[in-house]
């Protein structure tokens, strides 16, 4: 299995460059546990999904914390039939049988209860891509069933679907999405787009 994601991060500031370089420090923790490459135009974080996904979020929640607008820009994948399998990305989420879409269901749910509070406000959108099954609706309508009880539902969009609240459970849910549904070792993809402190809203 491989699992990983193309990261590129945009703070809105004429010190964008101060602000990623120290962004970049809450990935620490998590340097034995992904493999990361960076070139000009992004950085990619290879490694299973319960590493993947708190690390993106303190990386972003580190870099919004000063009250500046950021974004966070993301292709997430796991099971690509063109990358070759990596023994840091095994993981128990991504093993074993498929269970029936109502106990997926609730599993995320339940996961949600254990997200972390980071005091940070994060809007999300997102779309998930169930690849090479024929019963990829199903799949997705799943997922969105979920979302709406998630507690970070926001609202449907066109291509995609929004997200808002803290970013430890908006997180913690883009990880049940992406876990959760679709075979345990099948390709799935998320398109996803993270914003912190925008001037819209004002």
């Amino acid at each position: 299995m491989f699992s990983g994601a193309e990261i590129s991060l945009y703070p809105m500031t004429d010190d964008f460059v101060g602000v990623i370089i120290s962004a970049l420090g809450a990935l620490d923790p998590y340097r034995d546990q992904l493999r990361i490459e960076t070139d000009d135009i992004s950085t990619l974080l290879v490694g299973p999904p319960e590493v993947l996904f708190p690390a993106m979020r303190d990386l972003f929640v580190a870099a919004a914390k000063g009250g500046i607008h950021c974004v966070l820009s993301a292709a997430i994948s796991r099971g690509c039939p063109g990358e070759p399998d990596d023994e840091i990305c095994a993981s128990p989420e991504l093993s074993g049988p498929r269970e029936s879409l109502e106990k997926r269901k609730a599993a995320a749910l339940d996961a949600m209860t254990k997200a972390p509070g980071t005091g940070a406000a994060a809007a999300a959108q997102f779309s998930l891509y169930v690849m090479g099954t024929g019963d990829h609706m199903d799949e997705i309508y799943g997922c969105i069933d979920f979302l709406k009880r998630s507690g970070v539902f926001n609202r449907s969009k066109n291509f995609c679907t929004r997200l808002g609240g803290d970013a430890g459970a908006v997180f913690a849910a883009l990880e049940a999405a992406f876990c959760r549904f679709g075979p345990p070792e099948g390709h799935v993809t998320i398109d996803l787009t993270v914003s912190a402190n925008s001037p819209t809203p004002r």
